[in-house]
């Protein structure tokens, strides 16, 4: 059976965004059952857990002695159990739809994740008031490449719904706001996000964020 970590509960802003949410999401579209481990806050920084995951993050995924930990490199092992589900069978297009894989989280998810948590991670800077418009001009070149090339494409490829595209609406999620300018990429990321392996997927990970909030003060 294929286990993946998770955390018990954390804070609103990070709900729907714990990167367990992509693995989740890859094995209901292969139709591939597991089980989750839930992890208490601090617990992903103990020796048991570093094991698995050298830089005490969540997810990590364990099947038959494999043990994974980055979501990109999971949602990958998981494509290839089920050729022609989430990655075609023909070679090109197994490729290409491994580029989307590597662009979402190489091209776009670092600019994404960076403009989504600035205000944050840069309360009190100095030269915050400068900084934070260069940032916001690259995540958009970003995004207009990537609203360029998908047109009116459904997906990515013409091929249909591939891996690439499940890691990269996954990245557009991190910051809606920056996707607003972009019709055809907020319906993408809609269209994709219907699908029912995400909102299984989706369901399953908030779940524990409600039975186990903090009470209230």
């Amino acid at each position: 059976m294929i286990t993946i970590t998770a955390f018990k509960w954390v804070p609103p802003f990070a709900q729907g965004l714990v990167r367990d949410l992509r693995a989740r999401w890859a094995l209901n579209e292969i139709g591939e059952p597991y089980e989750v481990r839930l992890l208490n806050m601090g617990e992903h920084k103990q020796p048991a857990h570093l094991a698995h995951q050298p830089f005490g993050q969540v997810p990590t995924y364990e099947e038959d002695g494999l043990s994974l930990f980055e979501s990109g490199a999971m949602v990958l092992h998981i494509a290839e159990k089920k050729p022609g589900v989430l990655l075609p069978e023909k070679p090109a297009a197994r490729a290409r739809a491994i580029t989307w894989m590597f662009a979402a989280l190489n091209s776009v998810e670092p600019y994404v994740q960076t403009a989504a948590m600035f205000d944050v991670f840069a309360d009190g800077m100095q030269n915050k008031s400068q900084a934070k418009p260069a940032l916001l001009d690259m995540v958009h070149d970003k995004l207009s490449k990537l609203s360029n090339h998908l047109g009116t494409r459904d997906y990515l490829e013409d091929g249909g719904f591939t891996a690439g595209d499940l890691l990269m609406s996954a990245t557009l999620r991190i910051g809606p706001e920056f996707v607003t300018p972009y019709p055809n990429l907020a319906a993408y990321r809609e269209r994709c996000e219907a699908r029912p392996a995400f909102q299984k997927a989706l369901a399953d990970q908030l779940a524990p964020f409600e039975k186990y909030a903090p009470a209230a003060a």
